[in-house]
């Protein structure tokens, strides 16, 4: 008998004990859930190059290696090196600061139904760069981003304050709806301001759809610092969210500031929203879709979650972006349009779930 009264079990068979060793089952999740997020890598390198092969007008994949490696100064080089790859590399960023702030989202507020679109935040954003272009006259990227950010975070405490009011508190619907009304207003507070200017309107129409055509390199390359800011911090708060999924005590038992978690992840969803809207317009349902994909394959677990987040959302923008483009060829449909389209069925799903109802 032991003395302090531990009943000692023999370890399973079959089962490996010890210090420094994992069991069979947790070593083999490991090893799939990283030869997963491998794959998806090797599927968004495969999408990167058949959206700068795919345009207006086709381009062979001998063409579009040559163009990156050894640019001639042709015709076809010179659209892929200055519009086709800007445009992929802003379609890169853009998905991945979405989808991580969507899961980033979804994990602090505990709302299955978090999302920058559906929330609202991403209208407040493009509200923000609205007011700059569209009353301000301010034309800088540099400049009309912090606007961006300013109308973001509007949004989500806006957004809070009327989902978190009355005596019923906070719920994953009443959030949605608060959400979707704020987006509505945001949204047609920016219609007013660009039908006082015909030319504003003109320049910020395709914009406003969601557009991954309208940027020029200048304003990907000015909101580059933004977007790695943002995706690093966010990556950063998998641990830390980890511990705050446990609940708020368990939290601080296990190390995680309460405070600090929550303020770091609203700038990090903050970051990304206004600079991926500012670049692209407002777009939805990348937030919303991609990680309750990852989510059923990976589990609850933020360091695998946010990681395949941010691989496979500029999987489905790019593929949305390329459906645009093949779709209604020699023109294109935005891609703004695409995602709606392939993600409000999944809504619907997401929506008429037992689960869902029953928060």
């Amino acid at each position: 008998m032991n003395p302090a009264g531990v009943v000692e079990t023999a370890p399973e068979q079959g089962s490996e004990s010890g210090p420094g060793k994992a069991p069979p089952r947790r070593t083999g999740r490991t090893v799939a859930l990283t030869a997963g997020l491998l794959a998806g890598v090797g599927v968004l390198v495969l999408l990167v190059l058949v959206s700068i092969a795919v345009g207006s007008r086709s381009v062979p994949l001998s063409t579009v290696l040559d163009a990156l490696t050894a640019p001639d100064g042709s015709t076809d080089h010179t659209v892929i090196r200055e519009l086709r790859v800007p445009r992929t590399l802003l379609g890169l960023g853009v998905g991945a600061a979405l989808g991580l702030a969507g899961a980033l989202m979804q994990s602090l507020t505990r709302n299955p139904l978090a999302d920058p679109g559906l929330l609202g935040v991403n209208y407040g954003a493009a509200l923000g760069v609205t007011v700059a272009l569209g009353l301000l006259d301010v034309s800088d990227p540099a400049v009309y981003v912090w606007f961006a950010f300013a109308g973001a975070a509007l949004s989500a405490v806006l957004v809070y304050a009327l989902g978190s009011a009355g005596r019923s508190g906070t719920s994953p619907v009443r959030l949605a709806l608060a959400g979707v009304a704020l987006g509505m207003v945001f949204h047609a507070a920016s219609s007013a301001i660009l039908r006082l200017d015909t030319a504003t309107f003109d320049r910020m129409r395709f914009w406003l759809t969601g557009s991954l055509a309208g940027p020029t390199p200048e304003i990907a390359v000015r909101l580059a610092p933004f977007l790695v800011a943002g995706l690093a911090l966010g990556l950063m708060m998998a641990g830390p969210l980890n511990a705050l999924a446990l609940g708020d005590d368990a939290g601080r038992a296990l190390g995680a500031g309460v405070g600090r978690t929550r303020a770091l992840t609203a700038v990090a969803v903050t970051l990304l929203c206004g600079a991926a809207t500012a670049a692209a317009g407002p777009l939805w349902f990348v937030g919303l879709a991609v990680p309750h994909a990852v989510r059923a394959f990976t589990g609850p677990d933020q360091r695998w979650l946010l990681p395949y987040t941010v691989v496979l959302s500029p999987v489905v923008l790019l593929a949305s972006d390329i459906a645009g483009r093949v779709i209604a060829a020699p023109g294109e449909v935005q891609v703004g349009i695409m995602c709606s389209v392939i993600g409000a069925p999944l809504f619907i799903l997401l929506a008429r779930r037992r689960r869902l109802a029953a928060l």
